[in-house]
């Protein structure tokens, strides 16, 4: 994002964190997709080659989400926390929406 734009928005800070959770819930959209996807296949070649893709969305999110716990962005195990930070986005998404 453009550095002035994040200023004015006050999302300088939270690029990032957007960025994440857009991927994180772009990966575990593949991941439900590929997996209906394997449901509705007749044909053992097509099902083998959507099995590789389930794998790696799999492989993604996971990358995703560590990234994100390492940086503070997602609480899986403590729900306080991750509540904070759910309340933080919502918070700034209301004061752009007023700007």
């Amino acid at each position: 994002m453009n550095s002035i734009i994040e200023a004015l928005t006050g999302m300088d800070k939270m690029s990032d964190q957007v960025i994440a959770i857009d991927f994180l819930i772009s990966a575990k959209s593949a991941v439900r997709n590929y997996s209906i996807a394997i449901t509705e296949t007749t044909s053992p070649k097509v099902r083998e080659v959507l099995r590789r893709h389930l794998n790696d969305a799999i492989k993604t999110h996971e990358i995703i989400s560590n990234y994100m716990i390492k940086n503070g962005f997602y609480h899986a195990y403590n729900l306080q926390e991750q509540f904070k930070v759910d309340m933080k986005t919502t918070n700034t998404a209301l004061s752009l929406a007023n700007k």
